[in-house]
């Protein structure tokens, strides 16, 4: 018998990480194009940021 487990990972939209931060969205897009930051893009094209990557830098910088 196998047993799955769904483990929905929460994803924040560019204004959400750039307010953790304090920085404006277009920062948060160019550390993704820098490698800084690692994106998902929907299927819409726009980009998405796992909240726990986000979460673990931001207790980097403080």
């Amino acid at each position: 018998m196998v047993t799955r487990t769904t483990e929905v990972e929460k994803l924040l939209t560019p204004a959400e990480v750039a307010s953790l931060f304090r920085v404006d969205p277009k920062t948060v897009t160019r550390w993704a194009k820098a490698g800084k930051l690692n994106s998902i893009r929907t299927l819409g094209g726009h980009r998405r940021y796992r909240e726990a990557e986000v979460r673990a830098l931001l207790s980097d910088v403080i």
